[in-house]
């Protein structure tokens, strides 16, 4: 979506969960007592103005070496940013510049925060990387600590956006750890903002297993209350059966876009093939990001 809109007329700040306690930012967030800059590290280059061959190097995961193997090389410069700026944040706008990045990159919180999962049975699991491999429904999530505070440059993005997108992306792992930083959805509802929320293409195991396009609408609506969104986009076609049959392979299917459901929560519902079709289904970054735009100019 965010490589999509760079290349339209606006002015883009994407404000980034950083819950994830798994992999090279796993081992970081614990080495070096640093928020996990995996998934800020994508937003970046997802942004950047960069060439092919400088995107693979952000990008490289060490395959060997006692230490480096599992970790990702744009995560290490930005590990040595925060070192030698002596702050996160700074690091990121550091990287913004190096990067030539089309917007603004900000964590969502800057504290230390862990996502926890109450599931169906009533059981605990702690940690972003082992709620969708835990094998049980999930009833809610929430963060430890439960005051975290957004960032002040966020919570200044929202106040004066014209259009507040949220979403494509895991429901409870990447999308809900952003709108359970304290204050962060007060600041939505009193933004003047379009609020559009993009839904996913497909499910994800472990995490939206059956789930229909109105099920993750809903799943937000329990955790933060209900009309947070004015609009949302959902997929209406179906991919090839050679892709669906591959993805049901690791437990995925289609959303299914019941649009009259999701019309009850009192939304706009802007339905549309939105699917791009290449080794792995994608939103179609074009197509959307133009959708977004005509949403957010539409009085």
């Amino acid at each position: 979506m965010l490589r999509g809109l760079k290349r339209l007329p606006a002015e883009i700040t994407a404000i980034v969960t950083v819950a994830d306690d798994g992999g090279s930012s796993g081992r970081l967030r614990n080495d070096m007592q640093m928020p996990p800059p995996g998934d800020l590290r994508n937003v970046l280059v997802a942004l950047a103005d960069t060439e092919p061959l400088l995107e693979k190097v952000l990008q490289y995961r060490f395959q060997n070496g006692n230490g480096l193997a599992g970790h990702n090389l744009g995560n290490l410069i930005i590990a040595a940013l925060k070192d030698i700026t002596g702050d996160f944040n700074h690091a990121i706008q550091e990287m913004s510049r190096v990067l030539a990045v089309r917007g603004r990159v900000l964590p969502s919180t800057g504290q230390d925060v862990t996502l926890k999962a109450e599931m169906a049975d009533g059981s605990l699991v702690e940690g972003e990387s082992r709620i969708p491999k835990s094998g049980r429904k999930i009833r809610r999530v929430f963060l430890d600590p439960p005051e975290a505070r957004p960032v002040d440059e966020a919570l200044e993005a929202i106040e004066k956006a014209d259009g507040i997108v949220v979403g494509p992306g895991s429901l409870y792992t990447s999308i809900l750890p952003n709108l359970l930083v304290q204050g962060m959805v007060d600041a939505i509802r009193a933004s003047k903002a379009k609020k559009i929320y993009i839904c996913n293409v497909m499910t994800q195991a472990g995490e939206t297993d059956g789930y229909t396009a109105a099920d993750h609408v809903a799943a937000i609506h329990r955790h933060v209350g209900k009309s947070l969104f004015d609009v949302v986009i959902v997929n209406d076609e179906l991919p090839p059966i050679s892709i669906q049959r591959r993805y049901a392979e690791e437990g995925a299917s289609p959303v299914l876009p019941d649009v009259g459901r999701i019309r009850e929560f009192g939304c706009e519902v802007l339905a549309a093939n939105l699917i791009q079709t290449r080794d792995v289904l994608r939103h179609d970054a074009s197509f959307l990001s133009r959708c977004i735009i005509r949403l957010i100019r539409k009085p």
